[in-house]
């Protein structure tokens, strides 16, 4: 890789770990869309997407734990479902042709509600998810997060807001945690593939955490709410539209 080519994936990488940690989000995806555009080895994104998730979803979590922004009896039946299912979707080597239209729908679609002006939430007060909802849902989003290499608060953080199961900022803090622990599960559902990380990746963790300080002080008490959750919804068309295009 030359160093012009190195160059522009770091400063994009960063760029999509300041937009994605603004609002809770470790960015896996763009880091993933980042590194196929420059034609990076198919075996090497999932891994080298997955490591960088789990550094800048460590920080960002400490970040909204830290400024009281977390909710852990929230969280716990969440990574409940969802942690076995990323470990066995870590596991599994999933052609792209299939899953990248569907996942870009449905990012499609949350990314439009979140933008909508409408209020977003279904009911005023905020209530606790019942139990076999935030089970069901934790699966479903582990099992898609551990085949496509992300960390799947990209899906949880809308789901509990329009829901009305966490407040904004919360629901931030609440992913963050879960994408880390998400991000660690699948990649241990195949550590093998850690034989394939890049040489350029210690470039590419000093980018993304570069962004990630500037996104977290963005997100944890820059942002008013309604931005935060247009920044959300923006953040979700960007998504779909590099996983529908790409």
């Amino acid at each position: 890789m030359d160093t012009a080519t190195l160059i522009a994936i770091c400063v994009l990488l960063g760029l999509g770990a300041l937009l994605y940690t603004s609002v809770g989000h470790a960015g896996a995806s763009a880091y993933i869309a980042i590194m196929a555009l420059f034609g990076l080895a198919p075996e090497t994104i999932k891994p080298a997407a997955l490591v960088l998730n789990i550094m800048v979803a460590s920080f960002t979590s400490w970040r909204f734990i830290r400024a009281g922004q977390f909710d852990l009896r929230r969280l716990v039946p969440f990574s409940i479902g969802a942690l076995p299912f990323a470990f066995l979707g870590g596991s599994i080597s999933l052609p792209g042709v299939a899953y990248r239209p569907l996942v870009g729908a449905v990012l499609l679609l949350a990314g439009l509600r979140l933008l909508w002006p409408r209020p977003m939430m279904r009911q005023e007060e905020i209530i606790m998810p019942p139990a076999p909802a935030a089970l069901a849902s934790g699966a479903g989003i582990g099992l898609l997060s551990g085949l496509t290499g992300t960390g799947g608060g990209i899906f949880l953080s809308p789901l509990m807001i329009m829901m009305g199961w966490a407040e904004t900022r919360k629901a931030s803090g609440i992913a963050a945690v879960f994408i880390l622990l998400n991000s660690i599960a699948g990649l241990a559902g195949n550590l093998s593939s850690v034989g394939h990380l890049p040489a350029q990746l210690p470039y590419f963790m000093g980018s993304v955490a570069i962004g990630a300080v500037a996104g977290t002080a963005l997100g944890v008490s820059v942002l008013p709410t309604h931005r935060l959750i247009q920044a959300l919804g923006a953040v979700l068309l960007v998504a779909a539209a590099k996983l529908i295009l790409t």
